[in-house]
């Protein structure tokens, strides 16, 4: 049923309308035109122009009702409680059509008008306000013989309550005429089905709702309490926040109630005693100013501190509860508040209002305000509308010497929303005046024109509308007539001296990019507790080691009793391990030779950097090729052993990162095939030079026959050939696959790669052992040959480190765990690399850039006749 509450409303409110007959349109083909029966009597304000909007307020914050008969005249409502932030809200907006009106860059030649009514915070009045605004006061106009023309109106900025609104829109939207709410925040306004001519400058309060689960989350708020108002405000609210806590926050409600409108001690002391005995340190509360006001009465009087207060937009700002009376209750209240502007001239504007200076009809509304600020009265009072006492007013007083919020304009929130939805209407207004004949978005290309203006018409530029406010805030609507969204974020701080400040402590905002974002300083937030402190707010507190949870039956899921382990333990899965607590199972660490720590960035580096220098000395090899230093001995070699160094450097990156089904079974491949080439070249190279040294002495030139480039090419696919066949065999036969090692370590898993056959690996590494200790001892037998230049002692050298590297590397390999057995692996690779590399090319590389004299055959060949070139 309450649910409903709205359409509700909508349809008690019309019948009553039409019961008593306040507005009922009369129409006859005999008459040129359509009358008014009777018209609201309101309390209103009104400046003709070419074009009028309207405006709803709350000048008054409660009525009293007449008593109504079907046959007697209806008298006029009474409105008491004048309210000055209300009224310098409908001044806000003659304010700004004034504004407009001076602009000569937004409506040229178009002067805009007003008619602002007081809603009296009663929906009967603001209903019937709305109607006005939408049929006309006028007790005559020409409507062709129909009661269908232009509104009297082309959009109304109202209402500030949501009920109000959704009363409001459900009728007026029927036909179209825009409204441009400031302060109705309902997340049920949204429904653009419903509600296709509502627009707002105020975000939803799914948006709010939202803000607020995050300030709960950031402080670890789980168990809080929520006080909401018995209107749609409230209610569409409590479903949003039942079902957001628990899903961002994974917090619970300690209890909703519903605070009442009207006087209602009963259930407002009943309603504080439920906050008294509760555990929730924090309250939250979506209501308006005047339950708050009612409540307070009841928390002093019970005398209920420690709380935690959080606002909702309609009580952030409110004043009238920022007294030294409340503080000791209110202190350190966190409040989501209506984006802050500014709004320049505004205040001067406000000081220029006199009950003598204005218009006759305007100046009743005037008098009211001068009568509350300066507690006096004009005779004879307006009757029904006077506040009581007071001295008569003169008319003399001076605005400047009293003091009265109504003139604060350092804290405009819903006056900014005001001021952006008048002008939002103004800009539609231009866009529509600058449509040109036959480019229009109508049908056959029509431009629409105030004097036939549908308003169908005026809601499609209004949808459009794109603008940026003097303060620098963008102005525009979505497809549900909703604002981007944003709030400033309010701490209510009692100072040291006795004084109360408003601080912003942070912002709230949804961007198409980012989403939403909660930007808190909590260094500036100010803590009424004598911790200074934010307070804790959980049903129960996390069970400690050794105990579980158990859910409290009827009560939240916050709320859990702690019941201890039984004795008896089970094992973890293989995977997992369990907690230092010993409490639960939990994932094991990984652990393998990652390109994201030291020691695998360093080797990574290093391996780079040896594929690097390869790179460059065979540009060098290629770029001098044919000088006798890079010819002696078969260059084509001494290039394909470049080929193969490069290779190696590179298969060592195989060894670094997390293995897989592919890098297991390719790394050890590629590592024994690149090598073998390797040593292939050097074996055949010292061969050739014994060869050569063989077939220079008498009757040795057959030798030579042996060792031509075709069979030193030959010779090098077949020892390489060999390898590849032992690595196609092992992968064939036992491949290597990654393994999750938990032997290692109890609390790690250690992912590796196995070889799968011990015996594969046994070989690969013995044929390589064998080519390499094969090329040492011929290039041992060589080493004195004579020659300027001769490479067997640099072979011997080089082969003598490769030995060196290797033998060492089986016992290192055998005792290192995990992923330093790897590492291991790859140092042994990229070491012996650099050794075969610096060790054969090094020499050469000096003698070609720094020493050319000793690049020529003669100089390679003056210690003897001994030719050892070979093509």
């Amino acid at each position: 049923m309450r649910a409903n509450l709205g359409t509700f409303f909508v349809f008690s409110v019309f019948l009553m309308l039409i019961l008593f007959s306040p507005l009922f349109f009369t129409s006859s083909p005999l008459l040129s035109s359509c009358k008014l029966r009777r018209n609201f009597n309101l309390n209103g304000m009104h400046k003709p122009g070419d074009v009028i909007l309207g405006g709803l307020f709350e000048v008054h914050y409660t009525s009293i009702f007449p008593k109504l008969t079907f046959t007697s005249e209806p008298n006029q409502l009474s409105c008491q409680g004048f309210d000055p932030p209300g009224f310098r809200h409908a001044m806000t907006m003659a304010f700004a059509i004034g504004e407009i009106n001076k602009n000569a860059d937004l409506l040229p030649n178009v002067t805009l008008g007003y008619s602002l009514y007081d809603n009296c915070a009663t929906l009967v009045i603001g209903f019937s306000a709305a109607l006005s605004l939408a049929s006309g006061q006028e007790e005559r106009f020409l409507l062709q013989g129909t009661c269908l023309s232009t509104p009297p109106v082309l959009g109304i900025v109202g209402d500030s309550f949501s009920t109000f609104s959704i009363a409001t829109s459900d009728v007026i939207g029927l036909f179209r005429l825009p409204i441009v709410s400031y302060f109705a925040t309902c997340s049920c306004l949204s429904d653009r089905q419903r509600f296709p001519s509502f627009f707002r400058t105020i975000p939803s309060d799914a948006f709010q709702v939202n803000a607020m689960v995050q300030i709960l989350n950031r402080f670890s708020w789980t168990w809080a309490g929520l006080l909401v108002s018995d209107d749609d405000y409230g209610l569409h609210v409590t479903r949003s926040f039942q079902s957001d806590l628990a899903l961002y926050s994974g917090g619970c409600l300690a209890y909703t109630e519903i605070l009442p409108w009207g006087d209602n001690p009963a259930e407002l002391k009943r309603i504080v005693n439920v906050m008294k005995k509760s555990t929730a340190r924090v309250v939250i509360v979506f209501a308006h100013q005047i339950h708050m006001i009612q409540l307070m009465e009841e928390v002093v009087r019970q005398n209920v501190t420690g709380l935690q207060w959080i606002a909702s937009e309609a009580w952030t700002s409110a004043a009238v509860l920022q007294t030294p009376h409340l503080m000791p209750y209110l202190g350190g209240t966190l409040g989501i508040a209506i984006r802050r502007g500014e709004i320049p001239g505004l205040r001067d504007f406000l000081l220029k209002l006199h009950p003598v200076s204005e218009n006759s009809e305007n100046s009743f509304q005037v008098r009211q305000f001068w009568e509350h600020t300066f507690k006096c009265r004009f005779a004879p009072p307006p009757s029904g509308w006077v506040e009581a006492g007071g001295a008569i007013c003169t008319g003399q007083e001076d605005l400047e010497t009293v003091q009265t919020e109504f003139l604060d304009v350092s804290n405009l929130r819903p006056e900014y929303n005001i001021y952006k939805a008048v002008y939002a209407l103004a800009y539609a207004l231009h866009e529509l005046l600058q449509c040109e004949p036959g480019r229009g978005p109508f049908s056959n290309h029509s431009c629409a024109t105030v004097q036939t203006l549908e308003p169908w018409q005026f809601m499609y530029y209004l949808e459009k509308v794109n603008f940026t406010t003097s303060f620098g805030d963008e102005v525009s609507f979505d497809e549900n007539g909703d604002v981007l969204p944003i709030y400033d974020i309010m701490n209510w701080q009692w100072l040291p001296d006795g004084g109360i400040k408003v601080q912003n402590v942070g912002e709230v905002k949804k961007s198409a990019l980012k989403g939403e974002e909660l930007t808190l300083h909590e260094d500036k937030i100010y803590w009424n507790f004598v911790s200074k402190k934010p307070p804790r707010s959980v049903c129960s507190e996390s069970c400690p080691p050794g105990t579980r949870m158990a859910r409290k039956k009827g009560e939240p899921e916050c709320c859990f009793d702690c019941v201890l382990y039984s004795t008896e333990c089970i094992s973890c899965p293989e995977d997992f391990w369990s907690s230092p607590q010993r409490d639960l199972c939990v994932p094991k660490k990984t652990e393998f030779l990652s390109y994201h720590e030291p020691l695998g960035i360093c080797l990574t580096a290093i391996s780079l950097l040896g594929a690097f220098i390869c790179a460059v000395v065979l540009a060098i090899f290629i770029h001098h090729r044919s000088t006798p230093m890079v010819r002696a001995n078969n260059s084509e070699l001494s290039f394909l052993l470049l080929v193969s160094l490069k290779l190696c450097f590179l298969c060592s990156l195989l060894f670094i990162g997390r293995p897989r089904l592919w890098t297991c079974q390719l790394r050890h491949a590629a590592f024994g095939i690149s090598f073998v080439l390797c040593v292939s070249c050097i074996l055949v190279k010292t061969m050739v030079v014994l060869a050569v040294f063989k077939a220079s002495k008498p009757g040795g030139g057959a030798s030579l026959k042996w060792f031509g480039a075709v069979q030193q090419r030959g010779t090098v696919l077949v020892l390489t050939s060999v390898q590849a066949a032992i690595c196609t065999a092992w992968l064939v036969s036992a491949s290597p696959v990654p393994h999750k090692n938990t032997q290692y370590h109890n609390d790690k898993i250690v992912y590796e790669c196995v070889v799968g056959s011990t015996i594969g690996f046994a070989v690969l590494l013995g044929y390589i052992g064998l080519l390499a200790l094969l090329s040492f001892l011929l290039a041992f037998l060589a080493r004195n040959l004579p020659d300027n230049f001769n490479e067997a002692k640099l072979i011997t050298f080089s082969m003598l480190i490769f030995c060196a590297v290797w033998v060492a590397f089986v016992p290192a390999y055998i005792s290192s765990p995990g992923k330093y057995a790897d590492a291991v692996e790859v140092f042994a690779i990229l070491t012996s690399s650099f050794g075969l590399l610096l060790a054969l090319f090094g020499p050469k590389c000096y003698i070609i850039l720094f020493k050319p004299e000793r690049n020529t055959k003669k100089a390679i060949m003056s210690r003897g006749t001994t030719k050892n070139m070979i093509n």
